[in-house]
Parts: structure tokens; C-alpha cells; sequence
């Protein structure tokens, strides 16, 4: 049986077992008051000088041309000198993969990254600004739903830094580009700093966490994020010409099946993108299929979400015709490395 066959089984089954992916999230503080209409500024935290919607996902900065990949929490508890001491938990059950235990060297501060099971899935959450993570914790130490692993915090690398009144933590949840990201970078930016490998922040593409947690909050153990993933809106179709892709390995439920590509065999993937470049789909093409086509090429492109989600630039228009990006070009390479 090939690659290809094999995926396909793995896909169908997901569909034949559309619970398979279930699993609650929680909140990563005790702060929920996100599912209370009205009561949004007491949840998320503005930029500096900013509205509340400034800490929401999204493009939500600098006119909306300017990606925030996270949410800003509140802090619900201070010291007798005003800095936050929130504990903040898992989310969901899973693993460390990775702790920056110096904030020095990130925009993050002090972060940390837990890979959860979401069978199908290879999804991540990072939880940053961090005051202190928990002791006994290293990469491998496995974690439960609502398990403390931090402190808030105001850690951060930048000028500015984080005043007491914007005390919060940053949190994400994330897919991986590719596992190999680090080569990638030396290969591509040779002679640049890269002091996190694979949990650099090129590397992890988010998913609107204001979303998974009042979705999860409502349908609780029936909540499932590969639903969630597959109802994305489409910004543009892509093509990678390429038989193997370690995002094809890592996430085998968001496949769509193509029996003429199981057929012949698998020369590359067209892949439907959401405003982030995630590929929240995928369908296998056989060499026949893709014939005449680059390496890298955009298929098509919905102006609508380009001009609702302007901030991450994977596509641009050019004498009147759309074409991938810099950014978007460099961001398929990756997919591709």
C-alpha cells in the first residue's frame, strides 16, 4: 500500500468517526469573562494606548494591517506590589516541547509550549510574558487539563517592556509548519540568530483561541478543532509540487481524498489556505494532474478575505493580477523544505 493509500485511510476514518478529534479546552487563567457579553475589556488586555480589540486574534492592529497571533488575558490577582500572580494552566492535556526560560531572548519573555493530543492533529499551545514556569517542568513532562505550569508574568525582550496596568499572558494555539524548520532558517537566513529552533515563531501558525475556548466552553467533550479547522474561510488555493510533505505526515485528518492521485501517485498537494497560511485542506495530485504547473503556484485567490484579513501578505496584487507574495512564496518553501 503507498503513502498516499495509507493517508487516505487515515482521512476516512475521520470522517466515519467524526468525534475521534474531540477534546475540551480550558481557559489558561481563572479569567473567563469572555463568555460574558459585554464584559470583553475585563478579558483581554489592549496595546498600549489602544482598545481592548487590540488583545483579541487576529488582524486587529496598525488598521488591521498588523497580525496579533494570540489573545492578552487579564490578570485577575496581584501582589502587594501590584504584579500579577495568576496561575496559569494547560489548557488541555499534553507534553512540554518547549521552555524559553530566558525572556532576554524573545518579544515573548518567558514562554512556553505544550503539544496536545488531538489524534490527526499536531497542535501546540504557547502561553507567554510568563513570570516564572513551574520548577519540575522540562521538554517531555506530561500535563493535564487545568494543571498549573506558570505564573503571569510581564517577561519581554522589548523597549517598552509591560507596565503593571497591561499585566498579561499571551496565549496561542498553534500548528507547526515543519519539524525542520531550524535547517530551513540557517539555509534561508544564513549568518541570523535563531535561539529557539523549531519553536521560533515563524514556525507556529495560529488559530483564533477566542474561538476554541467559547466553542469548547459550550459543547464541552464534544468540541472538536479539526471541525473547527475545516470550516475556515478560503483565501486562496496553492499548489506545492512535491511528493512529501511533513505537514501532509503531521496532520493526516485535514486530507480530502483524490483516487486518481492513490491511483498513479502522488507528485504534489493543492492546498486550500485560511488568511494565516494554514492549510486547513489538502488533496493530493498525481503528476498527470499537475502538469505545466511551478513548483509554487497560486490557483486562485478570494478577494473578500484578502481585503477582510489584510495583515499577513501571503498573496499581493500585482498589474491587476494575484500572485503570491514574499512572504507567501517563502512560507510554501517552508511547507516544502
Amino acid at each position: 500500500m503507498n503513502r498516499c493509500a495509507v493517508l487516505v485511510i487515515a482521512w476516512v476514518s475521520c470522517l466515519v468517526a467524526p468525534t475521534a478529534a474531540a477534546q475540551a479546552f480550558r481557559f489558561p487563567t481563572a479569567n473567563q469573562a469572555l463568555l460574558e457579553p459585554g464584559r470583553e475589556d475585563q478579558f483581554f488586555v489592549g496595546a498600549v494606548g489602544k482598545p481592548w480589540t487590540t488583545g483579541t486574534f487576529g488582524c486587529v492592529r496598525t488598521e488591521g494591517h498588523q497580525l496579533h497571533e494570540g489573545l492578552d488575558i487579564r490578570c485577575l490577582q496581584r501582589d502587594s506590589r501590584g504584579e500579577p500572580i495568576d496561575p496559569v494552566m494547560a489548557t488541555a492535556e499534553g507534553i512540554i516541547s518547549y521552555i524559553n526560560p530566558r525572556p532576554a531572548l524573545s518579544n515573548y519573555g518567558r514562554y512556553l509550549v505544550i503539544q496536545h493530543a488531538v489524534p490527526g492533529l499536531d497542535i501546540y499551545s504557547l502561553y507567554a510574558h510568563l513570570s516564572h514556569v513551574r520548577d519540575d517542568l522540562k521538554v517531555g513532562s506530561p500535563v493535564k487539563a487545568g494543571e498549573v505550569v506558570a505564573i503571569m508574568g510581564r517577561s519581554s525582550n522589548t523597549r517598552e517592556g509591560i507596565s503593571k496596568d497591561r499585566a498579561h499572558v499571551h496565549f496561542e494555539v498553534d500548528i507547526m509548519i515543519n519539524e525542520r524548520f531550524a535547517a530551513w532558517f540557517d539555509q534561508t537566513f544564513p549568518g541570523q540568530r535563531n535561539d529557539h529552533g523549531q519553536w521560533n515563531g515563524r514556525n507556529l501558525l495560529g488559530i483564533d483561541p477566542a474561538v476554541v475556548l467559547k466553542e469548547s466552553a459550550t459543547r464541552g467533550s464534544n468540541f472538536s478543532l479539526l471541525d473547527m479547522l475545516r470550516r475556515q474561510r478560503e483565501m486562496c488555493r496553492v499548489v506545492v509540487k512535491q511528493p512529501s510533505l511533513s505537514w501532509v505526515r503531521r496532520n493526516p485528518a485535514l486530507m480530502h481524498p483524490n483516487p486518481r492521485a492513490q491511483k498513479e501517485g502522488v507528485a504534489g498537494y493543492e492546498l486550500a489556505l485560511n488568511f494565516m497560511g494554514i492549510p486547513f485542506e489538502f488533496t493530493p495530485r498525481s503528476a498527470a494532474e499537475l502538469q505545466g504547473i511551478e513548483p509554487f503556484q497560486l490557483q486562485s485567490t478570494s478577494e473578500v478575505v484578502v481585503q477582510t484579513f489584510p495583515c499577513q501578505h501571503i498573496v499581493t496584487l500585482r498589474h491587476g493580477r494575484w500572485e503570491l507574495s514574499h512572504h507567501g512564496q517563502e512560507q510554501l518553501e517552508l511547507f516544502g523544505y
